[in-house]
């Protein structure tokens, strides 16, 4: 028996335990109690040999819970899982599934030892093949034979992935949480082997260590996911704090700017300040009171009426559009041109910022036109009442010396009356001159002492802002101005009247450069019918073979009617003089120098010039 002891303690093979049976049979010894010592120390070497073994397969456990709880990543803990399986029990492949509840069957998950792209592709119904079976009844099963084990239903699709694996013994386990099977491990080999009782506990307890951490991983997984979003939620609610404070501080400056008599270039520097890039402010008709309009193009003017409409900001390109309309006519575009993209709240700077820039204009238009009305009415006791005391009083408290050089200037045009008198009261105010409307006409006194230059820049100004032709004739209000407004202004009228007979509607000229011509004419009369009655077949003449005979007459009536110094005049031959007066005889016939027919032909002479030259200025 001692010698039993000794091979059991240096953990002999089996084979060295038969050695001490064969040394007592050939000494011709009874070998009956020693057989009886073999096979008790065989049952003992087999029982220790379970038990270190069953220490190892712990001690792997505990390894494998340990490496589990240190991992937080889900798809790192299948790997491990699987790879530790296949591991413990030295199988040809591991694998597992997982459960798939909105399909309700179980999918494969993750292997460790496949060769097969379909096999790794896998889904198992529930009830099918060998996993289904796990999965749907929560028990562990296990097969050394799949394909001849007829307790399992087969499925053409599970046989061929599991035939193409080339799988043959299997066994499965179920991952469970509490009573609900979460999914299935596996492990199997490419050849016939039955699993023992052990191999099935020890994959049993594996599996639980897995789906404990299965489920810690996925809590970690949507913890971590809780609180991204939580972080993005911080983050949206910091950005919109930041934008309401920065909305609340540029409202508070905008309001202060209005307090404190600020204005539109104002309002604009707020906006770039706070939210960068260049801003352009445009009026009712499109043109820049702030910036430059040169490179705006047709969709930023579409922008702004789809502002309008929305009452909300609009995008166009790398432009924010905000504009105001009072009574559906518009006010004021906002147009802030920037790289970086403006967030909503932002963009309800930019709309506050058109609100208080609508105010403003409306503001300074109400004080513009009481300012003009005053004006106004003082501008017509000018013309109507001179003798009214008090006018040069009331002329200092609005700015206006009389006792300087004035020009009256009446224009006349076809455009909005509205329009035309806030223009006209906003040029007065500017100038420190007076404005007023009578009828179609609107009548400035401006201070200057050249009538036909303030007449060609009223008339080229105020065609521009009506987008329609303006006439404007002017007079000097000579002497002591609040006595001579009265009769500058009959003068200018004249003026203006003459401009539109000749055909110049749009032009201005001032009653000296019409000369007589502004005395003679008067509503009614008809400049191109005379013109046409006196010359037109001389004028329709040179028209047509473009000679030179209107210039001939001129030349002709200017030397006095000598034919030598016409030639020297136009530098010509005598003979050419006479043969182009001839021309003219046939065209206006033989009277055409008789005194009564030739004064009319020199005074259509005078306007034929006088129209070139107004057309020509």
């Amino acid at each position: 028996m001692n010698v039993y002891l000794e091979l059991l303690a240096r953990e002999a093979s089996a084979v060295e335990f038969e050695g001490p049976v064969l040394q007592a049979r050939a000494a011709g010894l009874d070998t009956t109690a020693l057989e009886e010592d073999k096979v008790a120390a065989l049952k003992v070497r087999a029982m220790l040999r379970r038990r270190a073994k069953r220490e190892a397969e712990l001690s792997a456990l505990f390894d494998t819970a340990g490496d589990l709880a240190g991992l937080t990543d889900l798809d790192a803990v299948l790997e491990a899982i699987v790879q530790r399986a296949r591991r413990l029990l030295s199988t040809d492949i591991a694998y597992m599934t997982l459960h798939d509840p909105e399909r309700g069957d179980t999918c494969m998950r993750v292997t460790d030892g496949s060769i097969s792209a379909r096999f790794r592709e896998l889904r198992l119904a529930m009830g099918a093949g060998l996993g289904g079976l796990v999965a749907q009844s929560g028990t562990p099963y296990n097969t050394a034979d799949y394909f001849a084990d007829e307790r399992l239903r087969h499925t053409l699709t599970i046989d061929e992935a599991v035939h193409e694996e080339g799988l043959v013994a299997i066994l499965g386990v179920p991952l469970r949480l509490g009573t609900q099977v979460i999914g299935v491990l596996f492990a199997a080999n490419r050849s016939a082997r039955p699993f023992v009782q052990e191999e099935v506990a020890l994959l049993c307890s594996l599996a639980a260590h897995a789906a404990v951490a299965i489920d810690t991983a996925r809590l970690l997984q949507e913890t971590r996911a809780a609180l991204a979003e939580l972080s993005g939620a911080n983050t949206v609610i910091s950005a919109h704090s930041e934008a309401i404070e920065r909305a609340a501080d540029a409202h508070d400056r905008m309001t202060g700017l209005v307090l404190r008599g600020g204005g539109v270039e104002d309002v604009a520097a707020v906006v770039t300040e706070v939210l960068g890039g260049t801003v352009t402010v445009l009026d009712d008709e499109g043109r820049p009171l702030v910036g430059q309009a040169a490179d705006l193009d047709a969709g930023v003017f579409d922008a702004a009426q789809s502002s309008r409409a929305l009452g909300r900001t609009v995008k166009r390109g790398g432009a924010y559009v905000a504009s105001v309309d009072v009574g559906a006519a518009p006010l004021c575009t906002l147009v802030l041109r920037t790289e970086q993209l403006v967030a909503a709240a932002d963009q309800r700077i930019l709309e506050r910022a058109a609100i208080v820039t609508a105010l403003l204009l409306l503001f300074r238009r109400s004080v513009a036109e009481a300012e003009g009305r005053v004006r106004g009415e003082l501008l017509d006791d000018l013309i109507s009442r001179p003798d009214l005391t008090g006018l040069g009083d009331r002329a200092r408290r609005l700015g206006v010396d009389l006792d300087r050089p004035h020009v009256l200037v009446v224009t006349r045009h076809e455009g909005q009356r509205e329009r035309a008198a806030f223009w006209a009261s906003s040029q007065a105010a500017l100038a420190h001159g007076l404005a007023t409307t009578r009828g179609d006409e609107v009548v400035l006194l401006l201070p200057g002492d050249k009538p036909g230059a303030v007449a060609r820049r009223v008339a080229r100004e105020l065609s521009s802002s009506l987008g329609r032709p303006a006439t404007a004739g002017a007079a000097r209000a000579a002497g002591t101005v609040s006595s001579a407004v009265s009769a500058a202004y009959r003068e200018a009228q004249r003026c203006a009247d003459a401009l539109i007979a000749l055909g110049r509607s749009g032009h201005g000229a001032s009653a000296e450069e019409l000369g007589f011509v502004g005395l003679l004419m008067g509503e009614g009369r008809d400049v191109s019918g005379f013109l046409t009655s006196a010359l037109g077949p001389v004028l329709d003449y040179d028209g047509r073979r473009g000679t030179a005979l209107i210039r001939t007459l001129t030349a002709y009536f200017g030397a006095g009617g000598s034919l030598s110094r016409t030639a020297d005049a136009l530098h010509i031959h005598v003979n050419t003089v006479t043969q182009r007066l001839d021309r003219v005889a046939q065209l206006l016939g033989p009277d055409w120098q008789e005194p009564e027919r030739a004064l009319e032909i020199q005074l259509a002479l005078r306007l034929y010039r006088l129209r070139s030259h107004i057309t020509d200025g």
